[in-house]
């Protein structure tokens, strides 16, 4: 099982993920000390920033995903005490252009100096590739928003740019390398010369290469999170910024086609948001990891971008992405009908294929359980897997081979997706493959059934199988009562929803949804063990 399992995963990776590994590995490149380049004269305005909530709450003392810790000595940047993933956002130096970050100005200051003084050149968490470029470009803006840089800043930035250059993640592309290259590009802008022009040059040749092939054609980038999605609109609308701020130095035709790829992002984006105005949770997906669709969207029109229209009623199809929305008056439903990502790189997927979400009358009803912890704890892995999501988990297995924390093996493929949309209502029905590895070769085919007062889900799993089940996350603030085959939804503005299926038994269990990394939340969960090979479940309003 575990050379299968190995094979399966390993035989989608790209050459340069192979011998990168090993050479981000081996290679640890001699920091190069030499001064830093000058400054490049500032011309243009420099547009506020989307901003992240405060995570320093004393000189000392920080929060990140919902945990508190304080760096009192130098190893604490590095304590094996917290998790990888809050040490990262420690070296992100977020804060600096958080809300409010003018009132912590002086704290900002010293906290940057300290970083120098205890993280020397090419050593800690800090010195890896995703948290460097964050940090550069996160200096910059500091600096870009009025705040003076002092000599020992910009040398040790310069410092950091050169360590950069040499470690790109080449051996992990996706939304890291799209990152190594956007703090390429800032470097490229803020400081001038040719050592810069060369950063510069370099960032700008990753991301024409990158941006074709992370951006689909749909709009939607190709991991194929709404999470990571929005980043990297976030990260596009900053480099247009950038562009603004030091003008003439990238081309115009670079920068009109930013503007073109920004609008397709955000097109998508408005799609996978529910009416409370936030993201949908498919695949790895939390909210106050990227900006807010609306402080996104804000951040767009000042930098004078076009309005882009929202979805109207009926069906909206992100065709390359997968995913499907249906817009029927106050309801809504987002359907997970895609890849799990691409073949090389699905490490932030779930195997959640022929899930949904469901909104009625502008609050949440129906939620995917959302992620909360990275790393390869068991609890990365029940997030992941099937049984967390809205959709049906057969002889208690995943539609897709989840493992490790950033890992799929054999991977579930929708097919026969079929639409059919009058004015009576909406019917959208397909099937994937993912339990065709198991003894009977199980085929799980779904439809959903909208019209104006009701959604219906069918589910039939073809081929043998011995359990297979069927389950509803509802919202916390949804009270659920009801057993066997019936029962009532109570929303927290005032609507009510009776539920009924039939071909299978129902119970009610408690459950957690985890809106955001380190938080879990108390909810239910509507399962249905389906009593032969097809079950309905009906909820009406």
């Amino acid at each position: 099982m575990t050379i299968n399992k190995y094979w399966h995963t390993l035989r989608h990776l790209r050459p340069v993920q192979f011998y990168g590994r090993i050479w981000s590995k081996l290679n640890r490149p001699n920091p190069d000390m030499r001064p830093a380049p000058m400054l490049r004269s500032i011309a243009g305005l420099w547009q506020p920033a989307v901003t992240k909530p405060s995570s320093m709450t004393g000189t000392n003392a920080f929060r990140f995903l919902n945990e508190a810790g304080c760096v009192e000595t130098t190893k604490d940047w590095n304590t094996p005490d917290k998790a990888k993933l809050w040490l990262y956002n420690l070296h992100y130096f977020d804060d600096l252009n958080a809300v409010n970050a003018s009132e912590r100005t002086a704290w900002h200051d010293a906290l940057i100096d300290r970083w120098i003084m205890e993280n020397p050149p090419g050593n800690g968490n800090g010195w890896e590739p995703y948290p460097t470029s964050l940090r550069i470009v996160n200096w910059i803006k500091w600096v870009l928003a009025g705040n003076e840089v002092t000599l020992q800043q910009r040398h040790s930035l310069a410092v950091q740019i050169r360590y950069l250059r040499n470690r790109l993640e080449w051996h992990l592309l996706g939304n890291h390398l799209f990152a190594n290259a956007k703090a390429l590009v800032f470097a490229g802008l803020f400081f001038e010369g040719d050592e810069a022009a060369g950063w510069r040059n370099l960032g700008l040749s990753i991301l024409a290469r990158e941006i074709p092939e992370q951006i689909l054609a749909d709009g939607g980038h190709f991991e194929l999170s709404p999470m990571y999605h929005a980043i990297i609109l976030e990260d596009i609308l900053d480099l247009i910024n950038l562009a603004h701020r030091f003008p003439g130095i990238v081309s115009g035709t670079i920068v009109g086609a930013w503007r073109e790829d920004v609008n397709r992002l955000r097109a998508w984006l408005k799609v996978m948001v529910h009416p409370d105005g936030d993201i949908s949770f498919f695949n790895d997906a939390a909210f106050g990891i990227a900006g807010s669709p609306v402080e996104i969207e804000a951040y767009a029109r000042r930098l004078d971008l076009s309005s882009v229209i929202a979805p109207a009623n009926g069906v909206t199809r992100l065709t390359d992405s997968g995913y499907v929305r249906v817009q029927q008056g106050d309801m809504v439903a987002i359907l997970d009908l895609a890849q799990v990502g691409p073949d090389y790189l699905p490490g932030h997927a779930h195997a959640d294929t022929l899930s949904f979400e469901f909104s009625l009358r502008g609050k949440r009803v129906i939620v995917n359980s959302g992620t909360s912890v990275y790393g390869n704890g068991p609890e990365r892995l029940r997030q992941r897997a099937t049984a967390s999501h809205n959709t049906v988990e057969v002889d208690g297995k995943n539609s897709s081979e989840v493992w490790g924390g950033f890992r799929v093996a054999r991977r579930a493929h929708p097919v026969g997706l079929k639409i059919h949309a009058n004015k009576g209502g909406t019917a959208i029905e397909c099937s994937h493959d993912g339990y065709c590895r198991l003894y009977g070769r199980p085929v799980h085919k779904r439809k959903w059934r909208f019209d104006a007062k009701s959604v219906a889900i069918d589910d039939t799993v073809l081929g043998d199988f011995e359990t297979a089940i069927a389950r509803y996350y509802l919202h916390p603030n949804v009270l659920a009562k009801g057993d066997g085959i019936e029962g009532e939804l109570s929303l927290y503005n005032g609507c009510r929803i009776s539920w009924t299926t039939k071909g299978g038994i129902a119970k009610l269990r408690p459950s957690t949804w985890h809106p955001e990394f380190g938080l879990e939340e108390e909810n239910q969960c509507l399962e249905v063990t389906l009593k032969t090979s097809h079950c309905t479940t009906i909820f009406s309003w």
